[in-house]
Parts: C-alpha cells; sequence; structure tokens
C-alpha cells in the first residue's frame, strides 16, 4: 500500500490515520524502511508522532500536560502570556524528557507552523474560541476546555469551523469519560426511572468581583493580549487570577461564572442523559425572579432543570423520575432509590452510549482514526448555550425564551444582543 506524502495539514491527517492501520501490512512485507522512520520496535516514527501546542498554563492544564507522557506524542511547544506560567510549563515537560520543546507567549507562533497535528487550550473563557478556530482553519485538530465558548455567536463558528475544516475537536467535559456519569445517563436513557421531570444540579456561587484600584503590570506580561477581545479595564492581580474559587472567574466579561465553570459540566450530563445534545432548553429563569427561590431553564417537555436546589441527595446531580431517581457525582458515586439498580447490568435492550475511559487519550485516538470524540463542538457548543442563556437571564434579570432549533432568543430583542458580545478592534474571531 502507498503512503500519501506528508505534505500540509490535509494530508499529514491522512497520514496519521494511515499510519494507525498500516503497522501489520508493513510488519509482514519485507521493507528496508529503518524502524524508528516508521515506528517500529516500540518507538513512534517522526511522521506517526502526534506533535502538540499546549496554551495556557493555569491550574487546569497540570490535568492535561501529561498527554505528553503518551507513547506517540510529542509536545512542540507551550504558550502563555505570563513569563512565569510559560517558564514553569516549559521546565514541567524538560522533566518529563522534552528539552527541545518551544516556549512562545504567542500563540500565532503555534497556528502558522505546520508541523503542530494538535492544540490543547486551556485559556480563559474569553479566549477560548479566536485561538480554536484559528487552530481548525491551520489545518490543526483542538482540545479546548469547557465551557467551549464565552458567547452563543461564538460557539456557532465553532461548529462551522468543525465541519468547515474536518477538525477534530474535544471539549474538556471529561465527566463523559467517567464509568459513574456513563451509567447514571445509560440508565436514564433506557428509562430505568420511568419519565423524567426533574433534575437537580449543584453548582455552588462566587464571590462578587473583585474591583480594586489599578496596579503595575508586572514585568514580560502581555496584559493586552490576556484581554485580548475583551473590553479594556486597568491590571489588576485578582482580574487575571487563575483560581477555581474566583479570580478572573468571577468577572463576567471572561466567563460565565458558576453557570460556565460546574454548569459546563453537569448541564453537560444532563444534556447526554436526557438525549439533548443536538437540541436545548426553551425557557430559562433566574433566581429571584417574581420570587423564583432557585435558576432553572425547561425543556419544550417540560422537565425542568434546577440550580442549588437543596435537596439533591447529596450529590452534584439528581434525576428524578416517575418512578425512580438516579444521584450521581465525582469519585464514581452513584446512588439509586431502589438500590439494586445502581448494580444491575445493561440489558440488550437498553441505551448504549459512547464509552470513553479516559477523555484525552480518547482525543488522541480520535485524531489518528479521525472519528467523532466523546465531546466534540457540536455537542460542547448546545451545552455552552445554556451557561450562556443562564448568565444572560441573571444579567438581566428575566426569563429568556430559547428557540433551540433557529438557534434564536425569541421576542426579547434586548436579550438578543446578548448572544454575541463586541471584540476589541485586533482581537476579531477568525473565519
Amino acid at each position: 500500500m502507498q503512503m500519501p506524502p506528508p505534505t500540509p495539514f490535509a494530508s499529514r491527517r491522512t497520514f496519521l490515520k494511515h499510519t494507525a492501520t498500516l503497522g501489520a501490512t508493513l510488519l509482514a512485507a519485507p521493507s528496508i524502511l529503518r524502524a524508528q522512520t516508521i515506528g517500529l520496535n516500540g518507538t513512534p516514527g517522526a511522521n506517526s508522532r502526534i506533535n502538540l501546542a499546549f496554551i495556557g498554563h493555569g491550574k487546569r492544564m497540570g490535568g492535561l500536560i501529561t498527554m505528553s507522557d503518551v507513547p506517540g506524542v510529542h509536545p512542540l511547544y507551550v504558550c502563555d502570556v505570563k513569563p512565569d506560567k510559560l517558564a514553569d510549563a516549559k521546565a514541567n515537560l524538560t522533566r518529563r524528557g522534552f528539552a527541545d520543546v518551544t516556549a512562545t507567549p504567542d500563540y500565532e507562533d503555534i497556528i502558522n507552523d505546520p508541523a503542530v497535528d494538535g492544540v490543547v487550550i486551556v485559556t480563559p473563557d474569553h479566549w477560548h474560541a479566536a485561538i480554536a478556530i484559528a487552530a481548525m482553519r491551520a489545518g490543526k485538530d483542538v482540545y479546548v476546555e469547557k465551557p467551549m465558548t464565552l458567547t452563543i455567536a461564538e460557539g456557532q463558528a465553532m461548529v462551522a469551523a468543525e465541519r468547515r475544516y474536518g477538525a477534530i475537536v474535544q471539549v474538556g467535559s471529561q465527566q463523559r469519560s467517567d464509568s459513574a456519569f456513563l451509567k447514571a445517563a445509560e440508565m436514564v436513557r433506557s428509562g430505568w426511572i420511568g419519565e423524567v421531570k426533574r433534575v437537580h444540579v449543584r453548582l455552588g456561587t462566587f464571590p462578587p468581583a473583585q474591583l480594586r484600584a489599578p496596579e503595575t503590570i508586572p514585568a514580560g506580561f502581555n496584559y493586552d493580549k490576556w484581554l485580548g477581545p475583551a473590553p479594556f479595564e486597568p491590571y489588576t492581580a485578582a482580574r487575571v487570577l487563575g483560581d477555581y474559587g474566583g479570580g478572573w472567574r468571577s468577572f463576567w466579561e471572561y466567563g460565565s461564572r458558576k453557570n460556565g465553570d460546574w454548569g459546563a459540566h453537569h448541564y453537560d450530563i444532563t444534556q447526554w442523559a436526557l438525549g439533548r445534545d443536538h437540541t436545548g432548553p426553551t425557557l430559562c429563569v433566574p433566581k429571584g425572579y417574581e420570587g423564583e427561590p432557585y435558576q432553572y431553564f425547561q425543556y419544550s417537555d417540560g422537565i425542568k432543570v434546577v440550580r442549588d436546589h437543596p435537596e439533591t441527595n447529596g450529590h452534584m446531580i439528581r434525576f428524578i423520575g416517575t418512578e425512580g431517581e438516579v444521584s450521581v457525582s465525582r469519585g464514581g458515586q452513584l446512588e439509586t432509590s431502589v438500590p439494586e439498580l445502581a448494580k444491575r447490568p445493561l440489558s440488550p435492550s437498553d441505551t448504549r452510549l459512547y464509552k470513553s475511559t479516559d477523555h484525552a487519550q480518547n482525543w488522541l485516538d480520535c485524531i489518528r482514526t479521525r472519528r467523532t470524540t466523546i465531546c466534540p463542538a457540536h455537542v460542547g457548543h448546545r451545552t455552552a448555550t445554556i451557561c450562556q442563556l443562564s448568565g444572560i437571564a441573571e444579567r438581566l434579570n428575566r426569563p429568556i425564551k430559547w428557540d433551540p432549533k433557529r438557534e434564536q432568543i425569541k421576542a426579547d430583542s434586548g436579550a438578543a444582543r446578548w448572544t454575541d458580545r463586541p471584540r476589541r478592534a485586533g482581537y476579531e474571531l477568525p473565519a
């Protein structure tokens, strides 16, 4: 079988896919190729390696940069606009045996390098879409943290890019690759608890954004680029802090607060379990509106998903059906109102969902096979849309009616303007 030449990105993708299937053929046939060239003797060949770049080195990247330890993966770049984070990232990969990794504060260096096959994007939310779309346009595959985007319009652009460029996209909703959440979703989809009426999800709260007097920008930190498309605001350390308890996550300019934090995880599992990955709710109501005690969103069939309702059975997500309940959390915690259900295996007639046991590995495998990941852009967009609609309802303090088919806010032109946001000059969204 003739191997396609590894010329620019489209053919390199083909090369990786062919490499995954040609190993046995090459082993069986006479050959004078060097073992390290084609990746025999347990050593991936130069052309069969997946070359990655890691962009944004906050806390979450610590769990993703370990992709570099996977056989057949080679890190080419680390990137961050904060010089201390950049130095730490390079030192990390040097300790892992990759002293040749290039450190750059400019993601454009990565986009413009045809040797890079995939990018891992763990920036604040307001940078996700621009970098991801630029990478896809340059022929690269993308792993992007959740929520996939900051705005609904960005999500629509991401989905269009995924289709246009044939990119393999994985959104970092890793609970889909957790066995407990998979089993809970399959139980719900298979009708084990009857007709679902309500879902309770636990998100928690962030403190208010900290507005402080302007501070001196640290030496070497490209703060203007950190802000990127977001409105200009004077620098403070609290504004750019990467902290699961707040920091930049507390600011609407860079994220959707708790709806985009834990909501991006738990709304995602709700969508999956209810079979709504292709659609979404029709109504989002904020807490406090006309005395409403809890934020919620509702589907056209009446299923209501309630945020931070106290009755969660001590779990992150609680599905309430006409014939029982399923509650699930991280750490493999799965509880059912009928105890034996949690241990009962699926029958041949039950619904089996896409199974992944490792979210990052699923992306790497799909880069080679060109199969769809467990959470591609068109799925991540639907989940992010719920995060963003919930945020719009909260900020405007009124219900938002949504048409999930047309992806439009209904009968509220003021709210509809929030589906996108103005971008600063020089930081336009790539096509």
